[in-house]
């Protein structure tokens, strides 16, 4: 299982980032896949997940109505659109498969003026 995020970097408050990871090495289309985060200090946690299909997501009630999860079963991709960002959405955003428990490498978010 190989999974490598992309997309990260320095954003002021309020504006957006489009997070992506690249699967390979399973069966991408029968797995949900969420992105996790690990901000400084803190314990790994659950962003967002989405269903094998793309046909269910679900999000932690803090990024509800500002991030969207969507996948592209066709190339074997889940992206993260990360919009209205604020100054604690900063953390290291991790690509998972939940039910194999795999990450990536991360990748760096901070929202800073």
């Amino acid at each position: 299982v190989q999974l490598v995020e992309s997309g990260g970097g320095l954003v002021q408050p309020g504006g957006s980032l489009r997070l992506s990871c690249a699967a390979s090495g399973f069966t991408f289309s029968r797995f949900s896949m969420s992105w996790d985060r690990q901000a400084p200090g803190k314990e790994r946690e659950e962003v967002a997940r989405i269903g094998p299909s793309g046909g269910w997501t679900n999000y932690a009630d803090y990024v509800k109505g500002r991030f969207t999860i969507s996948r592209d079963n066709a190339k074997n991709t889940v992206d993260l659109q990360m919009n209205s960002l604020k100054p604690e959405n900063t953390a290291v955003y991790y690509c998972n498969v939940p039910t194999l428990g795999k990450w990536g490498q991360g990748t760096q978010v901070t929202v800073s003026s």
